[in-house]
């Protein structure tokens, strides 16, 4: 659907920026899952040069019939990086990683193909370059594990997660550096309309705010609302003033 295309092409764009790529050269790039291309269309309008990988004939099938810019290659990442040392200037991944954390075969071993990953991916990124891998994970386990074995492969780096305090709109892209470490960059959204730092949401896998003792979500009551309204007050916003009718709900009909 094109609200999957908009949220697609929102996190290309973001994953290139976390890239930190230089302006005055094209760059040749990894898409690790490129799919149908959709990251590859926004990596060629800036210039730049891609190869996608992907494990599904069908979505290269799409990209082809597209006519997308890249090269392709039909291949299973956990498997590995097929391509020469220091060959790619840096390398993204829209919601893939996460996937290397099943094992779909019996013979199938998520750290193994994890470090299979990371350890060829190192291998193939220029010195100094970076890999953003945007995803989706299930747990904070799943987290755990993706890192580890990205930094067991040599990268250094860690999770940017922009719009932490969002449920809509929290994402969460590993930004990994080869070589030399850079800063991590901020994630967009965690800064307090005062210009103070937030502290970067902690992963839980439950969310235990604004529950009552019967572990009822309070969602939507009073306190609830008035607390966001509160908050976009501080943002600055437009808020209607607060009244006896705040919270309240409608009677069925009128």
């Amino acid at each position: 659907s094109s609200r999957v295309v908009e949220i697609q092409s929102q996190m290309s764009e973001r994953a290139v920026e976390l890239l930190g790529l230089p302006e005055d050269r094209p760059c040749l790039l990894l898409d690790v899952g490129c799919g149908s291309g959709l990251s590859g269309d926004y990596i060629s309008d800036e210039g730049h040069y891609w190869i996608g990988m992907d494990i599904s004939p069908a979505m290269l099938d799409v990209a082809v019939e597209r006519e997308v810019e890249g090269d392709l290659l039909l291949a299973d990442v956990g498997h590995g990086i097929p391509f020469r040392p220091g060959m790619f200037d840096g390398c993204i991944s829209i919601s893939a990683v996460q996937w290397l954390c099943n094992a779909d075969k019996k013979s199938h071993n998520p750290p193994k193909r994890l470090y299979r990953f990371f350890s060829t991916l190192y291998t193939a990124l220029a010195r100094g370059s970076r890999a953003v891998l945007q995803l989706y994970p299930e747990n904070s386990e799943q987290l755990e594990l993706i890192t580890a074995q990205a930094m067991r492969a040599g990268f250094t780096g860690g999770m940017v997660v922009d719009y932490p305090n969002s449920a809509k709109a929290k994402k969460f892209f590993l930004c990994l550096f080869v070589g030399a470490s850079g800063t991590l960059p901020k994630g967009l959204g965690t800064e307090c309309a005062d210009g103070e730092e937030m502290h970067q949401a902690k992963f839980t896998n439950e969310r235990t705010r604004f529950r009552n003792a019967k572990g009822k979500s309070v969602k939507k009551s009073r306190d609830w609302i008035l607390e966001k309204k509160e908050r976009r007050r501080r943002q600055g916003k437009e808020v209607r003033a607060d009244t006896k009718y705040t919270g309240r709900k409608r009677r069925p009909r009128f």
